[in-house]
């Protein structure tokens, strides 16, 4: 399998009084293009930290991270947000909607900056809002869906753009816990639907049953790396 994410001994180091904290303590990892990858571990583990570092938004210490043919860790400002832009896809646990716009405008909002035509831009968001199973909602405004359809709203937009990975940092936090496990199958049913590489943090363990890969991190360290069934 091709990998699409290559870590190479990175660390994070973060000043505290007068301690030195080690967020990320030289990890090496692969991940395989097409794969559901869940991160679990606990507040503090390096959760959060090792997504941020994969996605450009913070420069580790020491290392290296390839994420296709691009070694982020070495990228401009400027060309790591461009890389952010046109390469992954972003799932977080508070929605980002914005609350005067409707759902399908929702999506069109962030694809306009990739889609400029107006007819492609909406039949690719009509297609992705289909996908997460919002299909005849496009014209309703966030404050008339519940918590798991925002959620959904969140999914197609990031899907819209047709990444090469996909993030998701604890995509279920802010949902209780039966719309929480709906939220985690429709990422991994989009995951074999589209081939779209998905990498998600969560301190919740059953998500480890959707997933090809589950690494468990402790202390900045990787504690376990179990495959899925």
């Amino acid at each position: 399998m091709d990998s699409i994410v290559t870590i190479d001994s990175i660390t994070k180091e973060y000043q505290s009084g007068d301690k030195v904290v080690k967020a990320v303590n030289d990890l090496s990892l692969e991940i395989g293009k097409g794969q559901f990858v869940v991160i679990l571990g606990p507040s503090g583990s390096g959760k959060t930290t090792l997504l941020n570092i994969i996605s450009g938004l913070v420069s580790p210490t020491d290392g290296k991270v390839m994420v296709g043919d691009k070694e982020i860790t070495s990228l401009s400002d400027d060309d790591a947000t461009k890389f952010r832009a046109e390469s992954i896809g972003f799932v977080f646990q508070f929605f980002n909607l914005f609350p005067t716009l409707t759902t399908i405008e929702n999506v069109e909002i962030g694809l306009a900056l990739k889609v400029k035509d107006p007819s492609e831009l909406r039949e690719r968001s009509l297609r992705y809002l289909k996908m997460v199973g919002l299909e005849g909602m496009e014209g309703k405004f966030p404050d008339q869906l519940s918590g798991g359809e925002q959620q959904r709203v969140s999914v197609a937009r990031a899907l819209s753009m047709e990444p090469e990975l996909l993030i998701a940092d604890e995509p279920t936090g802010n949902l209780d816990s039966e719309t929480g496990e709906t939220i985690w199958k429709l990422l991994r049913d989009l995951n074999r639907e589209t081939g779209t590489t998905v990498l998600a943090v969560t301190h919740w363990d059953e998500a480890s049953e959707f997933a090809d890969l589950t690494i468990r991190l402790r202390s900045g360290r990787i504690e376990s790396i179990e495959n899925g069934e």
